[in-house]
């Protein structure tokens, strides 16, 4: 079962079209790989798909029901279920880490008691391994643990999707690795589905159930992981047959 299809989607900003006539689907708890080359767009899509950015064209269905021509309001209502991890975390400095991942529930459910925010927020905490650091500040935390707070973050209002930009950017090799185990434990143990984009080789080839393959302002080529891995296409073998010690640091 497909949570996420687009028909005919073109997206950017203003007049400028980075991506379009795009036609796919986003099958419900699996892992879904947007590849590509830098600045090819994938960032932009991931951010038309979270409701952050209008599309220019097309239609976007979740859960079957169109959602590109919904009001502000009833996008703010259907977006709760869809969680969002920003490329560089977005973690908010002035604040401990229990308070930027209580803020989605503060915001859009302000009523919620105390006692029960707290419980939802510890909960998260522990899904990602971090309940011990949840009086530290962002500033006081390792890449890798910034990514997993924003990550509970993403996950506290009970998302059926979670978007992840770039999870694993900026991160070593070794906790780039634990990043992907998590997603995978969280994707088994919640059923949960993932959209995530990434250049990382070593987490495609982890993580990913199905890839989509953007150049040139189109879908290149979509479809499972081995079938993607093991195409003959000219531009997808260039992308997969990059030396993994060169691209990831």
């Amino acid at each position: 079962m497909d949570i996420i299809t687009v028909r005919d989607l073109a997206v950017g900003y203003g007049d400028v079209r980075i991506l379009e006539s795009l036609d796919f689907s986003v099958p419900s708890v699996r892992i879904t790989a947007v590849v590509g080359t830098s600045g090819c767009g994938k960032s932009t899509l991931l951010k038309t798909l979270a409701g952050l950015q209008p599309p220019l064209a097309g239609e976007v269905y979740f859960r079957s029901e169109r959602v590109d021509f919904l009001s502000e309001a009833s996008l703010a209502s259907l977006y709760r279920g869809i969680g969002v991890l920003y490329q560089d975390g977005a973690l908010l400095n002035n604040m401990t880490l229990f308070e930027n991942v209580a803020l989605p529930v503060r915001m859009q459910q302000p009523e919620m008691p105390e006692a029960v925010l707290r419980e939802m927020v510890h909960d998260r905490l522990s899904q990602v391994d971090l309940i011990a650091s949840a009086a530290k500040y962002p500033a006081e935390l390792s890449g890798g643990m910034r990514k997993r707070g924003a990550l509970a973050r993403a996950l506290v209002l009970d998302p059926a999707v979670v978007l992840c930009d770039e999870p694993a950017g900026g991160l070593d090799p070794i906790t780039s690795g634990h990043l992907d185990d998590l997603l995978l434990r969280l994707r088994e143990t919640f059923r949960m589905t993932f959209v995530v984009v990434t250049h990382e080789l070593r987490s495609i080839e982890r993580i990913a159930d199905k890839v989509l393959v953007l150049n040139g302002g189109r879908l290149h080529m979509a479809g499972g992981l081995a079938d993607v891995r093991n195409s003959s296409d000219a531009f997808v073998k260039t992308f997969f047959l990059r030396k993994v010690d060169h691209d990831d640091p």
